[in-house]
């Protein structure tokens, strides 16, 4: 047992790490084309990039004939309605303000999970500690460009942000509760090609066709977000799909997206050097990730 929740544990830190370099991948894409189109074509590829990894494809066709509708809500939370409100509350609001919402997702996941569930409750000691990752991740955002401007825009990109959470929080539950009904892998395929190819269609209404006459820089960042959506979402539905994995559990590892985010910065970005004030957040999300795994630990003993 200790084994497989230290996997899991290992498991969610690399499916972090991936979605972490999502942000620079983003930016440089959204410099020649439009937000829903990006994104529709980003998970359309992702996943058709798995669909070779299916190890049977007759679990491709059982799938859609006997959990069609599963799979249906499932792209519709995890991949259509996420993704079209998490690019549209980015434009809405400053950077900084935009990584809180998106940084503060384990709360959602969790407060989701105990509506939604009756075996994964949110008890005070992880309110607490999750409260504390969040105050980790304001920390981490507070060097960025604050703006006073256009407050309404903002409240409206703040409540989007929200949306998206919780979106993100009922994908999560509907995943995890189908155990065993369809493969990880072929599920991820099936949902995020299907939610790819809606956002794109979907985004023709809305936004002009900007084509692929792009540069270079433009196709390595869309084949890498691809891939990481590929690997990254392929991973976490392996985790939900886990006996005894609470959604709770599992997202409150999205702490670290922030810290990673805020490192490879660092690394790769003339421009961001560290700070103190950032260095003091992510101290405290380690903090709380310590906390929330001791009272984790002392509730399986009980």
């Amino acid at each position: 047992m200790k084994n497989t929740i230290r996997q899991t544990y290992f498991l969610a830190i690399i499916a972090c790490l991936l979605w972490s370099t999502a942000f620079a991948g983003i930016k440089i894409g959204l410099e020649y084309t439009t937000p829903l189109q990006f994104a529709g074509i980003r998970f359309f590829l992702a996943g058709i990039i798995l669909f070779p990894l299916v190890k049977n494809r007759k679990n491709i066709t059982l799938a859609i004939k006997h959990h069609f509708w599963l799979i249906l809500k499932i792209s519709l939370f995890q991949t259509m309605i996420l993704y079209s409100l998490f690019y549209l509350g980015v434009s809405l609001v400053p950077g900084a303000i935009a990584a809180i919402f998106i940084g503060s997702s384990p709360l959602f996941a969790a407060i989701v999970s105990s509506l939604m569930q009756k075996n994964d409750k949110l008890t005070l000691p992880k309110m607490l500690t999750i409260s504390l990752g969040i105050a980790g991740i304001v920390l981490i955002a507070y060097h960025k460009e604050w703006s006073d401007k256009d407050e309404l825009k903002q409240l409206l990109g703040m409540g989007i942000l929200i949306a998206a959470n919780i979106s993100s929080g009922v994908g999560n539950v509907f995943v995890s509760r189908q155990k065993g009904k369809i493969p990880p892998t072929t599920l991820n395929a099936l949902q995020m090609s299907l939610g790819g190819l809606v956002l794109f269609v979907g985004s023709l209404f809305y936004e002009p066709f900007t084509g692929f006459n792009h540069p270079p820089a433009y196709f390595i960042s869309l084949a890498w977000l691809s891939f990481l959506s590929a690997a990254a979402f392929s991973i976490w539905f392996k985790l939900l799909q886990r006996p005894g994995v609470l959604v709770s559990d599992l997202n409150i590892w999205k702490f670290i997206v922030p810290i990673f985010g805020a490192i490879l910065s660092w690394l790769l970005l003339p421009d961001e050097q560290p700070e103190l004030i950032p260095i003091i957040g992510m101290l405290i999300i380690a903090v709380s990730l310590i906390m929330y795994n001791f009272v984790n630990r002392k509730a399986r003993i009980k």
